[in-house]
C-alpha cells in the first residue's frame, strides 16, 4: 500500500500506533487519539462534536479518504448488574458508536477502491462473563461491519472486521475494572478476572499480529471477517460444530 490517505483512530498506542508508524512510511496517515502529536488530530471518540471537529480538518486535507481503520477502544470488567449506567454508556460510545459516527462522516470522501477495517475484537465472536459489555460492544461493531458491506459494495467501496484474541499491549493493563461490593457475586468478579489476567504470558505477540493485519489491508479483495489467533479459529471451528448450550459452558470454565 503506497500513496494513500489513511485515516486510524486509536493511534497512539498498542495496535493502533504500530500500524500507524508503519503506515506512514509510504502513505499520508492522519491518526485520532486523546494526546494528538505528529500527524495527529485530537480527538475523543466518545465525543460527536470532537468527531465532527476532526473531520472538518480532515476535511481540509484531502478530498478523498483511502483507508479508514476504526481501532481505537478499550476494555471494561464487571459483572453487567453492578456496572454503572456511565461505564456501559461510555464503553459503547468508544468502542462502537464513536467508529460509526466517525465511519458514517468519512464515507462521503470513499469512492470505489476505499477501505473501511474495523478492528474489533475475538471477544466479537465469543462471549466472556464479567466482560460482556466488551464483548456486546464488539459485537455491535462486527454486525456493523457486516451490514455496512452489503451497503457500500456496489459502490466499490469494502469493509472488513479483523477479529484478533489477546495482544500483548497496554490494552489489557488500562482495562477498566468495576468490583463494587455485592453479596450475590462475592468474590466471582475478580476471581474471573485474574484468571484471565494469569494468560497475560500467553498472549499474542503485538509485532506479529500487526503484520497480520496489515496483511489483511493490503488485500484486494476482503472478506466479511478475518480471525487473528491460532487458538481463536480453533473456538470458532467448535462454535460451529457444538451447541449452543456446550459451547457457551466451555467458554464459562475457560474465563471463570
Amino acid at each position: 500500500m503506497k500513496g494513500k490517505f489513511i485515516v486510524i483512530t486509536g493511534s497512539s498506542s498498542g495496535i493502533g500506533k504500530r500500524l500507524f508508524e508503519t503506515l506512514s512510511k509510504e502513505n499520508t496517515v492522519v491518526g485520532l487519539c486523546r494526546s494528538g502529536g505528529e500527524n495527529a488530530i485530537v480527538c475523543d471518540i466518545s465525543s460527536i462534536e470532537a468527531i465532527d471537529s476532526a473531520v472538518e480538518q480532515i476535511r481540509k486535507m484531502t478530498s478523498r479518504v483511502d483507508v479508514l481503520i476504526n481501532n481505537a477502544g478499550y476494555g471494561l470488567t464487571g459483572a453487567c448488574e453492578l456496572l454503572s449506567d456511565e461505564a456501559i454508556k461510555h464503553i459503547f460510545d468508544v468502542d462502537e458508536m464513536g467508529a460509526i459516527y466517525l465511519t458514517k462522516r468519512l464515507l462521503p470522501l470513499m469512492d470505489k477502491g476505499s477501505k473501511v477495517v474495523n478492528i474489533t475484537s475475538a471477544c466479537a465472536l465469543f462471549p466472556l462473563p464479567y466482560r460482556t459489555m466488551y464483548c456486546a460492544s464488539k459485537a455491535g461493531m462486527h454486525m456493523y461491519s457486516l451490514g455496512l458491506k452489503m451497503e457500500v459494495e456496489p459502490f466499490g467501496i469494502d469493509v472488513t472486521s479483523v477479529c484478533p484474541g489477546d495482544v500483548k499491549t497496554p490494552f489489557t493493563v488500562n482495562r477498566l475494572h468495576e468490583y463494587p461490593q455485592s453479596e450475590r457475586y462475592g468474590d466471582r468478579i475478580r476471581k474471573a478476572d485474574e484468571k484471565v489476567a494469569s494468560r497475560n504470558d500467553k498472549r499474542m505477540d503485538e509485532k506479529k499480529v500487526c503484520d497480520k493485519i496489515l496483511g489483511i489491508i493490503d488485500k484486494r479483495k476482503y472478506k466479511p471477517f478475518y480471525i487473528v489467533g491460532a487458538k481463536y479459529h480453533v473456538f470458532w471451528f467448535f462454535k460451529k460444530i457444538l451447541p449452543d448450550r456446550t459451547f457457551t459452558w466451555f467458554i464459562k470454565k475457560f474465563a471463570s
